[in-house]
């Protein structure tokens, strides 16, 4: 059985961070470990409370890990202070991790800010340059490369900047566009669209963290960069699609849609 560890927050209505990434590797059918980096009090209204973990306490989540059961493919989703950030760069190093997918995780969908101050800072400098494709939406690509992006030139022109930056693949996430939800990765063999209607759903809390950790699930099974964000796409397209309504603001996916559809 393939391996997926997922750095992330925990979101305590189950539908983002932590919660959201392993029914997503447990979707894929693959074994989830987890490395928490924070504790989130927060619902599909908003985030009402951020209590960060101490890096040390993160080193020994991460050494417990690699020590045990290496894993396949590391996913990093909300990660709050430089001081983890540089904890997380250097252990991923110092273990030869592979296949690791970042997203960087700026703001929920709800608005709220997740990061610290430095902490955007140390994301740039350690750990985009260990991560072997990143995975920033619209607003979190403008900061990234401090361009404007209003069109698909500029979505082409961001990714490919980001890449020849960082020497990463980048996939810059569409859905904050507001026409479609069209994606657009660049990588070492060019670039490539992937392009999806926008689905009439307003639930889609979580769906970042869901899409970076269905990458690292194709991308432990040995699937190509291409394949893994096709794949990973289809899955999260699934997932919005089938249609769970849960909360009073923006709810999250339905991640077992295939078992509950199978079932019917």
């Amino acid at each position: 059985m393939k391996k997926v560890l997922t750095i992330a927050g925990s979101d305590s209505s189950g539908g983002a961070g932590i919660q959201a990434d392993i029914k997503t590797i447990a979707a894929n059918n693959m074994y989830a470990m987890s490395v928490i980096t924070a504790l989130t009090a927060q619902n599909t209204l908003g985030v009402r409370g951020v209590l960060e973990a101490d890096a040390d306490f993160v080193k020994l989540q991460l050494d417990c890990i690699f020590d045990d059961i290496f894993p396949d493919s590391v996913k990093i989703g909300m990660v709050s202070n430089a001081q983890i950030i540089e904890t997380i760069a250097s252990a991923l190093t110092e273990r030869g991790a592979k296949n690791i997918v970042l997203d960087p995780v700026m703001v929920a969908t709800s608005g709220s800010s997740l990061l610290g101050g430095g902490a955007q800072g140390a994301l740039v400098k350690y750990l985009i340059p260990v991560s072997d494709i990143i995975t920033p939406n619209i607003p979190e690509a403008q900061w990234l490369t401090g361009m404007s992006i209003k069109t698909e030139s500029d979505m082409e022109s961001a990714a490919r900047l980001m890449h020849e930056k960082w020497g990463t693949a980048v996939l810059v996430k569409g859905g904050h566009s507001g026409s479609d939800a069209s994606d657009y990765l660049f990588s070492d063999s060019g670039g490539v669209w992937f392009k999806s209607a926008r689905i009439d759903n307003p639930n889609t809390h979580g769906t970042g963290c869901t899409l970076s950790s269905a990458i690292a699930c194709a991308l432990a099974d040995g699937r190509s960069m291409e394949d893994s964000v096709r794949l990973a796409k289809e899955y999260v397209t699934g997932a919005i699609a089938a249609g769970l309504d849960i909360g009073r603001g923006r709810g999250p996916l339905m991640h077992n849609f295939k078992t509950v559809q199978g079932s019917e």
